[in-house]
């Protein structure tokens, strides 16, 4: 019997960060139920002067078990001609284009509409955003281009589903909420953890994780530490991830405020086999987002058990309980800080982590799998 045959166009390795691993994993999950998959990701995904970060690429080999082909220049027409006629060739029953920012929409807009032309193809999008944290000119004409050839969408928070309705109201849509990023390695101890990255054995760590951009609220966390009520917990806030922002204006912060004995930072990307000792090192996950729609960052500390504290903006609070995974607070350092306090003062390490063992049984990706085999029903 032949397997039913799905394409995912979208980031994947040799690219790096959390949309790779994200296709990547949604392909693994499609493979496990029996179809044939084969992504298409780029050769060029951004043009260098549109990239802040110092590189695109990964610096590790390709996943042995997924066929990944690389067709796509973001900018060059001609490769989306050849990528939708290679991809036509192969008269898939589905083709998933993960969507996260309106520049990519004359890409992928282009590529699906060659697609479904005199074939039967169904397109299904899933959203990261459908409107942008940083908006720049021709968002909305690029993502309105982008929706057209799609045939549904799925949406990852509420607040994404909602967003959908101002560019199409008819098509169907589905919510699903971001699984669990369970392919950054096995729990390991803190001790482990903390000696692997040279950390100091004695300190407590709360996490900011990721890209630094300025929508995530860097600063806020920053200034959070300014307050001397964190002085008495031995707290330190662990800095993870390449910024994309302009890195002096932090230090500019942390200078003011004094604080560089309570700040520790790691501001290379960091590569996925070093994850986990970051997120095993530490207390707890502090989000302090000004604006959001779902985390990636939620879905890797709930794989590892760990509290967090959001701030209650976009999809956050429906992904993090607030008394029961951590807190949800307000958009401030002030809040942010309390927050901290509170966690130490009460210790309720154990609590939220036990909070986050149960409430990460929803976020698997057999339940991605079923929206997405539901929603390609109802096309």
């Amino acid at each position: 019997m032949k397997k039913p045959k799905l394409i995912i166009v979208g980031t994947s390795w040799p690219f790096r960060g959390g949309l790779s691993a994200y296709n990547e994993r949604l392909a693994t999950e499609f493979q496990k139920k029996g179809y044939d998959v084969v992504i298409y990701t780029f050769t060029l995904q951004y043009p260098g002067i549109l990239f802040p970060g110092k590189t695109q690429m990964a610096d590790w080999d390709a996943p042995v078990h997924l066929e990944i082909r690389q067709t796509i220049n973001s900018v060059n027409p001609i490769t989306w001609i050849r990528t939708a006629n290679s991809i036509r060739r192969e008269y898939p029953d589905l083709v998933i284009i993960k969507y996260w920012l309106p520049f990519m929409g004359p890409c992928f807009g282009t590529i699906g509409r060659l697609i479904r032309r005199k074939r039967k193809t169904k397109i299904i999008s899933i959203l990261d955003n459908i409107i942008p944290h940083e908006k720049r000119p021709g968002d909305r004409m690029f993502t309105k281009y982008f929706i057209k050839p799609v045939n549904a969408f799925l949406a990852m928070s509420d607040s994404v589903l909602e967003d959908i309705n101002k560019f199409d109201t008819v098509k169907p849509r589905s919510f699903c909420p971001h699984p669990l990023f369970d392919n950054f390695g096995e729990i390991i101890g803190k001790k482990e953890a903390k000696q692997y990255l040279g950390l100091d054995s004695s300190v407590n760590y709360a996490l900011f994780f990721g890209f630094v951009r300025e929508y995530k609220g860097l600063d806020l966390a920053l200034k959070a530490f300014g307050y001397d009520q964190l002085r008495k917990h031995n707290v330190k806030l662990l800095i993870a991830g390449e910024f994309y922002d302009n890195l002096e204006k932090y230090n500019a912060i942390i200078k003011e405020l004094s604080i560089s004995d309570r700040i520790e930072m790691r501001t290379d990307f960091i590569a996925d086999s070093e994850v986990k000792y970051y997120f095993c090192a530490s207390d707890i996950i502090v989000q302090p987002y000004k604006t959001a729609t779902q985390s990636g960052i939620s879905q890797i500390a709930y794989h590892f058990n760990k509290p967090m504290i959001v701030t209650g903006v976009g999809g956050l609070p429906e992904i993090v309980p607030d008394g029961k995974v951590g807190f949800v607070v307000d958009r401030s350092s002030k809040a942010i800080s309390d927050a901290i306090h509170k966690f130490y003062e009460h210790k309720l390490e154990e609590t939220f982590s036990q909070g986050a063992r149960e409430e990460k049984q929803k976020y698997s990706w057999n339940r991605m799998f079923n929206t997405i085999e539901e929603l390609t029903r109802k096309i």
